[in-house]
């Protein structure tokens, strides 16, 4: 039950977020086992005074086409899993809708079900 919040910088079209989308999801599906109708996104187009960061630090370089991806779910996975899962969202990026991997970060949390409500005020597992 992952939920993800994409941000990159404003201007994108209507196609090229939802090629965005479809790439995440694919690659959640493939690495992680996420149902195909899983699917809880955010898209953030933000200014270009919004969206810091530096073009060189731990990669790169990064254009403007910079994209950050922070992924919450709901039960942990291992390092294998985050690794494969890192590398099939970059492929996929690159072939739609064609960000190069320099501009790709990715952050993945993890959360218990307890700390998840779909609908109804109800949570998602028991506590504890």
């Amino acid at each position: 039950m992952p939920f993800s919040r994409i941000s990159l910088r404003h201007g994108k079209s209507a196609d090229y977020l939802r090629a965005l989308s479809d790439s995440l999801q694919r690659a959640l599906v493939d690495t992680f086992d996420v149902p195909e109708d899983d699917r809880f996104q955010i898209i953030h187009q933000l200014a270009e005074h919004e969206l810091i960061f530096d073009r060189h630090y731990r990669g790169g370089p990064r254009s403007d086409d910079y994209v950050l991806f922070d992924i919450t779910t709901g039960k942990t996975r291992s390092n294998a899993q985050k690794q494969a899962f890192y590398l099939r969202l970059t492929a996929l990026l690159a072939e739609s809708p064609g960000i190069r991997p320099q501009d790709v970060m990715i952050v993945v949390s993890n959360s218990h079900g307890d700390d998840w409500s779909f609908a109804n005020g109800e949570p998602a597992a028991p506590a504890a």
